[in-house]
């Protein structure tokens, strides 16, 4: 355990660069995920040689979990954010999924994409905090249609399996190398038969029409919110943050717009 939090303290300041595509499955399957330099949300950055930190232990049943109810609203720490500089404003955004009362965070992530098993510790720790008017959403990005990962977190999703799979699946791909990052249906069914979910029900659910109608959604979403990149925060559907500084930075900047749109309404 040790040794995984001295691995998120070195990576966490380093400064942030983006996922694009799956990686090609003609490329080396093993190859360990790169941490890179600082570069604009839509161009990388040349690779260094260090690997991410786990997401979570694995098979955590608290992967998933909504945030903590009753949560204290927190004035946010550091300099305002800049439009241009740490987000954009997204012409006629709209939220993943409205709901009434809450101000949607929505992470846009890949599980085969390095910076996102990165944030993904990070992201659990802050989302636990949130306010009750806040309500944090993860979005699977579906940049290729044969990308199976989507599909997989949208069937747990609708097995109630979630909570068992979300950190896990990091883990298999980043730590353990049990899944390739460009895994196919046959081996992801295995690995989350492994985890206890039912492989038959999990392998139809994949290809339900809900499953089929969410990775439209996303696909949508990420979209009209000019997603290009993974990990990418949109807050309210309205903002898109670029957080060009670090992985925590993004929370940051998503502290102050969350306390921007609070003050609006």
């Amino acid at each position: 355990m040790k040794i995984r939090h001295s691995l998120l303290v070195l990576l966490a300041p380093v400064l942030l660069a983006a996922c694009g595509q799956q990686p090609d499955p003609a490329a080396a399957p093993d190859a360990a995920p790169t941490a890179q330099a600082a570069a604009p949300a839509n161009e990388q950055a040349p690779a260094t040689d260090a690997a991410p930190p786990p997401a979570a232990e694995a098979g955590t049943e608290a992967a998933a979990a909504a945030p903590a109810a009753h949560n204290p609203i927190v004035a946010p720490q550091g300099p305002a954010p800049v439009a241009g500089t740490d987000y954009i404003v997204i012409d006629n955004g709209q939220p993943f999924a409205q709901t009434a009362g809450k101000i949607e965070v929505a992470e846009v992530f890949a599980y085969w994409c390095g910076h996102c098993a990165a944030f993904e510790p990070l992201v659990n720790a802050w989302k636990a905090k949130l306010p009750d008017d806040v309500n944090f959403v993860a979005v699977p990005v579906v940049f290729d249609q044969n990308d199976q990962f989507p599909r997989a977190f949208y069937a747990s999703e609708a097995m109630g399996t979630l909570a068992r799979t979300h950190d896990a699946t990091f883990n298999a791909i980043h730590i353990e190398r049990k899944l390739r990052q460009n895994a196919d249906a046959d081996s992801i069914v295995a690995f989350y038969g492994s985890l206890g979910v039912d492989p038959q029900r999990f392998r139809s659910t994949m290809q339900s029409f809900a499953v089929n109608a969410n990775l439209g959604r996303a696909r949508q979403f990420a979209t009209r919110s000019g997603v290009d990149s993974t990990p990418t925060l949109v807050v309210a559907g309205k903002y898109r943050i670029i957080g060009r500084k670090s992985l925590e930075d993004m929370l940051r900047i998503a502290d102050h717009l969350i306390a921007t749109e609070r003050a609006a309404r």
